[in-house]
């Protein structure tokens, strides 16, 4: 297993991960004291771990103030491997009435993307943007900015650099070597970003939804945070959802036309993507499959439904009972998932449309 900002890749051990950064494991009594109704994955385990959840969350039930900050790194269209951890801030925010903060580092992925221009990963971002809002997120409580068109960020990553020391910053690397001055600065920028909610609104509680590979950006922040006088910020992390292939999903692989399911995919395309490619757990024929049973642990199709796409707890036990059974073969199972990926979509593009006509709300800019 390999866990690092840059790559995730190898038979994935949470319990490692959390032994390896350092987190807290997520426990039954924390998990009881999120608000109800809880969506899909966080009734279904899909948060392993945290740091000082318990934290925010006394603040939350104390009516102290609270945020979400969640951001996105625009390497390429968004596939429904990001789901969980937008769908996360957007449960707090629906949840505690909080507001969420999403920015948006494009001028990162100009630094380390080779063949990028400015204008590329402006492209990108604005997509992003706009998908990530479609989910459903409240613009009287949201708050997106680019850090090309929002340069006042500059000014608070200037304030951090000042007490990061480049071998600090060098930490957040791990092996892979930085190309240029802008790589080497960009930790700073992160760290930014993170207080930025803290930088706006004074010292207070702020939960960071976050994948556990970009981590080593939160520590470093955490470890910044009392030359500001401001609190530490807590984070949360959710599972990895995995691609097609069973491994976990990357937007830049080089085989990722066939390892994800972008949201924007026609109904074909998913439909031929997960006939073809959606690792299956079930047997190699279906004599066998009805003989033994599948493996539904494994089987990618049923993940996706666990996770995001199956909302009847009952309906889904049935499946994976049926599945173990041997009554119920891949090839449905693959065929009721891509109904639902399809019916999912489908919203998505005309939530898409709304928010384009109204993304003026949401944004901040110079």
């Amino acid at each position: 297993m390999a866990v690092t900002a840059w790559e995730v890749e190898g038979d994935i051990d949470y319990a490692k991960m959390i032994k390896q950064f350092g987190t807290q494991p997520m426990t039954e009594s924390l998990a009881g004291r999120l608000k109800k109704p809880l969506p899909n994955f966080i009734r279904r385990g899909a948060l392993f771990s945290h740091r000082d959840l318990d934290k925010w969350l006394a603040a939350a039930e104390s009516g102290k103030k609270i945020t979400i900050l969640t951001g996105r790194g625009p390497s390429n269209k968004m596939h429904i491997g990001h789901l969980l951890l937008y769908e996360l801030a957007k449960y707090f925010q629906d949840a505690y009435g909080c507001r969420v903060y999403i920015p948006v580092s494009d001028d990162e992925k100009f630094f380390v993307k080779e063949g990028l221009s400015v204008e590329d990963v402006e492209k990108v971002a604005h997509d992003n943007i706009i998908d990530i809002l479609a989910m459903g997120f409240d613009p009287k409580n949201t708050l997106v900015f680019m850090d090309f068109k929002y340069t006042k960020i500059y000014r608070h990553a200037a304030e951090v650099a000042k007490h990061m020391t480049y071998s600090m910053a060098k930490a957040t690397f791990g092996l892979k070597p930085e190309q240029n001055v802008g790589w080497s600065f960009y930790p700073a920028m992160q760290s930014a970003h993170v207080m930025f909610p803290q930088f706006m609104e004074g010292a207070h509680n702020v939960l960071v939804p976050i994948g556990i590979d970009q981590d080593p950006f939160l520590r470093l922040t955490r470890d910044l945070t009392d030359r500001f006088k401001f609190i530490k910020p807590s984070t949360v992390y959710p599972i990895f959802l995995p691609s097609l292939s069973g491994s976990k999903m990357s937007s830049s692989a080089k085989d990722s036309d066939t390892t994800v399911i972008w949201l924007a995919d026609d109904e074909k395309a998913v439909s031929q993507k997960i006939r073809k490619y959606a690792f299956s757990g079930g047997r190699a024929s279906i004599e066998e499959h009805r003989k033994m049973g599948g493996n539904p642990d494994i089987d990618v199709s049923f993940q996706y439904l666990k996770y995001f796409f199956e909302d009847d707890d009952k309906k889904l036990k049935g499946m994976e009972e049926s599945y173990k059974s041997g009554s119920l073969l891949t090839g449905e199972l693959k065929e009721y998932l891509i109904a639902k990926i399809n019916s999912y979509l489908k919203g998505h593009a005309k939530r898409r449309q709304d928010v384009e006509r109204n993304l003026d709300k949401y944004m901040l800019e110079d």
